[in-house]
């Protein structure tokens, strides 16, 4: 070999060698899902009864499940399920009703799964002596309350096994659980499992945790403090032990109970911490009338102050004063409210 083309040689030689050893460390690749296993898999899947461990929303828009982390979560997920409802919450037991498979997730419908898009022939309409016919009527069936899940993977779907699968739809889906109050307190952090356990309520609990822990209320009680309304169940009987539970809203304010010995204990301080969506509007805040509201005046007419309809401002207008009793002998009745 000439001297000229040996640094040539040697720059060649040594770029093999370093792709050689990068191919060597390289960690193998999963291969992609096989048709048998797609079969398998829908086969085994399809039908199958699972407890719910997160809440599913009604509607058009599901979950999606990629590393093991949920989306959409947290405040966004409660404000899809104040607006369409829930269509399965913790606990909850649901039917997988379709698998299908795709190139990077595979998808998984829940009890009928979400509403479905009319097909183009569903909209044909035509009219005749007795007025407008749909040529395909809608099936009262084909938009379930259900909803539905996508398993993302990484560029394609690999092969994998039925337990597998089933590990990577732990968060979603529960395939061990032998009831229903199994799967729910899986979902609940361990200090409400183990008061759920014993029977016991915390303050903080919500009253689907203490329905779990305690069972119906044999007594209720509904009171006002203020402006606050509140509601009191009451569970058990003198010579027993005898618990007060106060909700506000959804969530327990005060525990108290009144034992046998006639020791009385009060519990207000809040012992476990959930994340409570706020719904509705908080009724202290006035619903603001928007400025170009519709109305059923005419152009130039003033509001009618005895009518209880809207003020400016967008509150209620106070119903006029009843007007004085001047002692005559005329009919008396009801007032018109």
């Amino acid at each position: 070999m000439k001297p000229r083309l040996l640094p040539a040689f040697i720059s060649c030689l040594f770029l093999l060698t370093l792709f050689a050893s990068a191919d060597q460390t390289k960690p193998d690749q999963p291969t992609r899902i096989s048709k048998q296993t797609r079969m398998d898999l829908i086969r085994g899947f399809n039908s199958e009864l699972v407890y719910i461990r997160s809440p599913f929303p009604m509607g058009k828009k599901g979950l999606i499940l990629k590393d093991g982390k949920l989306s959409p979560s947290g405040q966004e997920l409660q404000q899809m399920m104040a607006m369409w409802g829930p269509a399965a919450k913790p606990g909850d037991q649901a039917r997988i009703s379709a698998i299908i498979i795709k190139d990077d997730r595979i998808h998984f419908e829940i009890n009928g799964g979400p509403v479905k898009k009319q097909k183009w022939y569903q909209r044909i309409q035509v009219g005749g002596g007795g007025g407008m016919t749909q040529i395909a009527p809608n099936d009262p069936n084909a938009n379930p309350r259900g909803s539905y899940v996508d398993l993302v993977f990484n560029h394609y779907v690999p092969e994998l096994t039925p337990q597998e699968l089933k590990d990577l739809l732990h968060p979603v889906f529960d395939f061990n659980a032998k009831s229903a109050v199994e799967a729910y307190l899986d979902t609940l952090p361990p200090k409400v499992q183990n008061a759920i356990k014993g029977h016991e309520v915390l303050v903080g609990m919500n009253r689907e945790m203490v329905v779990t822990s305690k069972g119906r209320a044999p007594k209720k009680i509904r009171e006002k403090d203020g402006d606050t309304e509140y509601e009191d169940w009451i569970y058990g009987e003198p010579p027993h032990d005898v618990d007060f539970v106060r909700f506000v809203a959804d969530e327990v304010v005060r525990v108290e109970i009144m034992k046998v010995s006639g020791e009385k204990v009060v519990r207000t301080e809040k012992e476990v911490n959930l994340e409570q969506p706020t719904v509705a509007q908080n009724p202290a805040q006035p619903e603001v009338r928007p400025a170009n509201a519709p109305t059923l005046r005419r152009p130039g007419e003033e509001p009618d102050s005895r009518s209880p309809a809207s003020a400016p401002d967008g509150r209620r207008a106070p119903r006029p004063a009843a007007p004085p009793d001047l002692g005559g002998a005329g009919p008396t009745g009801p007032s018109p409210n």
